[in-house]
């Protein structure tokens, strides 16, 4: 599991974009993968930096286009952020877009390939920063938030492969 960031200008604008790129390579069906990845509100079960995952907004069936979230998340870092995410784009078991809004607002890209009987897995999270303190920091802070956000897709790789594997936490009721 690699993530590399890659900042980048867009065209016409003076606000910084980010680009990182995590790849997975899992033991199981992409379908298996699709699944897992689909069912957001189960994120929590297996990703250490989900808090929390809030349905706004049912999407179309059977694909879930249209459905927002909003995603509560931690980090490697002494800080937190809420994104609201919507399910934009849907071609099953292949690709999965959503678009967030938030502090961080930008496009989070699922691509899925059959490799022999596992999956490799590309997530593309490309970005700006809505809040004032990480533009502030951020031409400091850069290789920090890689960093970061590197551990933060670490970990979800990691519980994804034990979700996958059958490795169910006990419920708290």
């Amino acid at each position: 599991m690699t993530a590399q960031a890659q900042p980048a200008l867009p065209a016409g604008s003076r606000q910084r974009t980010y680009a990182y790129v995590t790849h997975w390579r899992l033991d199981a069906p992409p379908e298996a993968v699709w699944q897992a990845l689909t069912e957001v509100d189960e994120w929590p079960q297996w990703w250490p930096y989900v808090r929390s995952v809030t349905l706004l907004r049912r999407g179309r069936e059977p694909d879930g286009v249209g459905a927002l979230r909003r995603i509560a998340w931690g980090s490697r870092l002494p800080y937190g952020f809420t994104l609201d995410v919507e399910c934009v784009e849907s071609d099953a078991p292949r690709r999965l877009l959503g678009r967030s809004s938030g502090a961080l607002e930008g496009e989070g890209l699922w691509e899925l390939w059959p490799d022999g009987a596992g999956t490799v897995v590309r997530y593309t999270w490309r970005l700006y920063l809505n809040t004032t303190w990480m533009r502030l920091a951020a031409p400091l802070m850069a290789p920090l938030f890689h960093w970061n956000h590197e551990g933060v897709m670490r970990g979800g790789g990691r519980g994804l492969v034990r979700w996958l594997a059958g490795e169910r936490p006990a419920r708290v009721a």
